[in-house]
């Protein structure tokens, strides 16, 4: 356990290559890790002990025989439980995909089966990643490594918890309004959301299909950037994807990240703001002002429209994209196909049967907001409203380089505290939401590290958001912090 402890990517990497221990035997002890720990905290909802041992196994080969390796060979990774894997599950923790098995690899599994990652299995999330807690998964509620009457976030949850509880090295999440960030913050760990189109969506089953970015959540900021230029990159499978330059954004020289100019957005440090966050967040200001970098206050003055313009365009997609989910294709519950005496019947049964209350709930205000006569009055209104919020960062960042803000109004809050008010649960992405909206990276980033907390005391993250395609600056900002901190 003390070994998985430290491990981050870079610490396996060199302790591979310097023959401290296999991928085997560092794969095998997650796996009994897991087993005997997971049980508590629920963050996996299927493992790959066959195919992960045998990756690891071809790793070790490969050592022995002194090929070069990449940076994540044989690296224990967890999979967030909407990305599609060949031969293993993939149920977006919905009890319609229950049965449902991948018939190919998305494509950042094909990058990363490239470098010759192992894969130990997928992760519980909200189902089809709607949620802030990871209790609207249809399958059970994943609890936070560091207080188990607490929700790790969501809809990444399980993702974040198991690299918290040492389930995995790193972990890959998808994040549609804070869907990385929001669990990353909740359970201490870092989580990266990019620049939307710098990591391909292909295989990720989609919710909100122009917000959806798939990132890593990892132990350090430097693992994060690893991960992430692992991923990143063109894909003719999705016309979304760039393939921008991201070559050079590992170990930035100090002098260069002296000189970025980090804005304060007063909108975000507001009445209401947990007084530990608020407390945390300072002291990281301080901080990253002892490293010389400069600091300005400014205004995203539409951010209050943020959430309302989400939860109007959201379900809009939603209720398109699960269209697809009929009863038919994928998978079928058995239950309800055989009680159907007809076609019709059959869809209503699987679709009743299998979504749950969140899912239904979106489902049916997108299909409204779309429907004839409301369209012009919600979903209109919405997209014009997104417009105006992404032209307020092209404003700021002619002023400032970064932006530093709160993740979460909160630390993380007690299982069941907001499970049944629904406008309480979607404020909680109040933070996180806006770069999704704008298509703009962010990252999550622990405020301290968790050996640093004092018993009982929970995980804060501060947010970095910075200029499209340039991931550079806010991973640059990160990794100087984690030094001094």
């Amino acid at each position: 356990m003390e070994l998985l402890r430290d491990l981050t990517i870079k610490k396996f990497h060199e302790g591979l290559l310097g023959k401290k221990f296999s991928a085997l035997e560092i794969t095998q002890a997650e796996f009994k890790h897991i087993k005997e720990g997971d049980k508590a905290i629920g963050a996996y909802l299927s493992l790959a002990e066959e195919s992960a041992i045998a990756q690891a196994e071809k790793v070790d080969l490969a050592v022995a025989k002194d090929e070069t390796i990449s940076d994540l060979a044989g690296v224990p990774l967890a999979l967030k439980d909407n990305i599609l894997i060949k031969n293993l599950p993939a149920t977006a923790a919905s009890k319609i995909l229950e049965n449902y098995v991948a018939s190919y690899d998305a494509g950042v599994i094909e990058k990363l089966k490239a470098e010759n990652a192992v894969f130990l299995g997928k992760t519980n999330m909200d189902e089809f990643a709607m949620g802030s807690s990871t209790e609207n998964s249809a399958f059970h509620v994943t609890k936070n490594p560091h207080d188990h009457t607490r929700v790790p976030g969501g809809s990444s949850g399980g993702s974040a918890a198991a690299v918290a509880a040492h389930f995995a090295i790193a972990a890959l999440g998808s994040d549609t309004f804070g869907s990385i960030r929001q669990p990353a913050s909740f359970c201490g760990v870092v989580g990266l959301k990019t620049t939307y189109g710098a990591v391909s969506r292909s295989g990720l089953i989609a919710m909100t299909s122009s917000m959806d970015q798939i990132g890593p959540i990892t132990k350090t900021v430097e693992d994060a950037a690893i991960l992430f230029k692992a991923i990143a990159g063109r894909d003719p499978l999705d016309a979304t994807s760039s393939g921008a330059d991201y070559e050079n954004f590992l170990n930035q020289p100090l002098e260069k990240i002296k000189n970025l100019v980090v804005g304060l957005p007063e909108e975000y440090f507001i009445d209401g703001l947990d007084a530990n966050v608020a407390k945390e967040v300072q002291m990281t200001i301080e901080k990253l002002k002892s490293l010389g970098i400069k600091f300005k206050k400014v205004s995203l003055p539409h951010t209050k429209y943020a959430v309302p313009a989400y939860y109007l365009s959201m379900p809009a997609e939603v209720s398109s994209n699960l269209g697809r989910f009929d009863g038919i294709r994928y998978s079928r519950i058995t239950s309800a196909a055989e009680e159907s005496k007809n076609l019709t019947e059959l869809y209503f049964k699987e679709k009743g049967v299998g979504f749950g209350v969140e899912t239904k709930r979106r489902v049916i205000l997108g299909t409204f907001v779309l429907s004839s006569g409301y369209y012009e009055a919600y979903y209109d209104k919405a997209q014009r409203a997104r417009s105006i919020i992404k032209n307020d960062f092209d404003e700021v960042f002619k002023a400032v380089d970064v932006l530093l803000t709160p993740v979460a109004p909160t630390p993380a809050f007690r299982i069941g505290e907001k499970i049944d008010d629904p406008l309480a649960m979607y404020l909680s992405d109040v933070f996180t939401g806006p770069a999704n909206l704008a298509g703009v990276p962010a990252i999550s980033i622990p405020t301290k590290p968790a050996q640093a907390l004092a018993p009982k005391e929970l995980p804060i993250g501060f947010q970095l958001i910075g200029k499209k395609w340039h991931e550079a600056d806010i991973l640059g900002i990160g990794q100087y912090y984690e030094k001094i901190n």
